[in-house]
C-alpha cells in the first residue's frame, strides 16, 4: 500500500486499533525541524501504544519510560506494507515532522 495520509476524522480509531496490534513492538523517535535539526528522541524501546487525544489535540507515543507527546497535530501518514505497519510521520503545528519507525522485538536463539 505503501505511505498515505490519514483523514483527521480516523485518527482516535485507527490509533485504538493498532495500539492492540502493536504492543511488544520496538519504536524510535526523531524529530525533523528547520529549527531544531534532526534530533532522536527515543531509540527501540518497546512500545506501549499510541493515542489520539482529540480533547486536547495531542498524539501521545507511550514507550517504556518515555511518552513522547505531540501537541495541535496537522497531519499524520503512514507507511503500511500489506498488514504490516513500518512507520508513522506527524507533522504538529510548527512544521515539525515526528518519525515513529517500528520493528518487532530480537528473537533470541533458544538455549542448547
Amino acid at each position: 500500500m505503501g505511505v498515505r495520509q490519514l483523514e483527521r476524522d480516523r485518527w482516535e480509531e485507527y490509533f485504538d486499533r493498532v495500539s492492540r496490534l502493536l504492543r511488544g513492538m520496538r519504536a524510535e523517535v526523531e524529530v525533523q525541524g528547520l529549527d531544531l535539526g534532526d534530533q532522536v528522541e527515543a531509540e527501540w524501546l518497546p512500545l506501549h501504544g499510541l493515542v489520539y487525544d482529540p480533547r486536547d489535540d495531542r498524539i501521545e507515543v507511550a514507550m517504556e519510560n518515555v511518552d513522547h507527546l505531540i501537541p495541535h497535530p496537522e497531519a499524520v501518514y503512514v507507511d503500511e506494507h500489506g498488514a504490516e505497519l513500518h512507520s508513522l510521520e506527524i507533522v504538529d503545528r510548527e512544521g515539525h515532522r515526528q518519525i515513529v519507525r517500528l520493528r518487532a522485538p530480537l528473537a533470541l536463539p533458544e538455549k542448547a
